[in-house]
């Protein structure tokens, strides 16, 4: 379901004074008797949020875009919700973009996601899936809101790129496991880990997400690109949250879903890494 647009949530008002003004969407919810209007921004770059006067209690998620796959998958950005006091005036929203895919053959990492920030919140971009491990530099996953997957290797055992606390998961590996079809592990989620190969023919699969019930609907955020297969075999599937599924040999990985912060899925060897999917930030209050 989109975080856009909640059916059978909106009870859109006219012809009142507004709180605050801004975002790529506003709505109204009612949830146990009270009303919130809620201020989606999903447009990529810097915007504003102005408060026409102080909000004492303003809920919010902000989540970064995810990384880009490669071999393995991307890991997904970091996710962050809360609570803050605002003033009055106006405040930049960023939303950070989703991390370009890579070759799954010794031909570069995939790239990182951008940051999404919303006054002292920072939500760090999801790491870069790790290219075929057979180069030392490349082997790794990159670190990020949540961990790229560790990349398939021939010679190597590959690990995944390191989670930031309270944000997300680190990615999975290969496990070791360096026989053909060669197989990577699968980019962190917000809510769980990457998957680490198990079998040479089977790749790890994308962490899962996490949920979260800002809209009035529960929905998934952030999950982790699957790990792609260097020959034939399976893909690991990308995480609940947007995450993106693996590619085997000359399949492409998936992109992660756009305004979900989802890691791209890692690619065969003629194929190439999903891209991240792009983040997005969400706040609320009473009204």
């Amino acid at each position: 379901m989109s975080p856009i647009y909640v059916p059978g949530k909106v009870t859109l008002r006219q012809g009142f004074s507004p709180v605050g003004i801004g975002g790529d969407n506003v709505y109204e919810i009612e949830v146990s008797g009270t009303v919130y209007r809620v201020h989606v921004f999903t447009t990529v770059g810097t915007s504003e949020f102005i408060a026409a006067s102080p909000i004492p209690n303003l809920e919010y998620l902000v989540v970064a875009g995810g990384g880009g796959g490669a071999s393995g998958g991307g890991g997904a950005g970091g996710f962050l919700e809360g609570s803050l006091a605002i003033s009055t005036g106006a405040h930049a929203v960023t939303i950070g973009t989703g991390g370009t895919g890579g070759q799954g053959s010794n031909a570069g990492q995939g790239g990182d996601g951008g940051n999404s920030v919303f006054l002292t919140v920072n939500a760090i971009g999801g790491g870069g899936g790790a290219d075929v491990g057979d180069t030392a530099q490349r082997a790794v996953g990159r670190n990020g809101g949540s961990g790229g997957g560790g990349g398939a290797s021939s010679s190597r055992t590959t690990t995944g790129g390191t989670g930031t606390p309270g944000q997300g998961n680190n990615g999975g590996g290969n496990g070791g496991f360096i026989a053909s079809p060669f197989s990577a592990g699968g980019g962190g989620g917000a809510g769980a880990a990457g998957g680490t190969v198990t079998s040479n023919s089977i790749a790890g699969v994308g962490g899962d997400g996490r949920s979260s019930s800002i809209t009035g609907t529960p929905l998934t955020y952030a999950g982790g690109g699957g790990g792609g297969v260097y020959s034939s075999g399976t893909a690991g599937s990308g995480g609940s949250g947007g995450g993106g599924n693996g590619g085997a040999s000359a399949t492409n990985g998936a992109n992660g879903l756009a305004n979900t912060g989802g890691g791209g899925g890692g690619s065969g060897i003629n194929g190439l890494g999903g891209n991240g999917g792009s983040g997005i930030v969400i706040v609320r209050y009473a009204i």
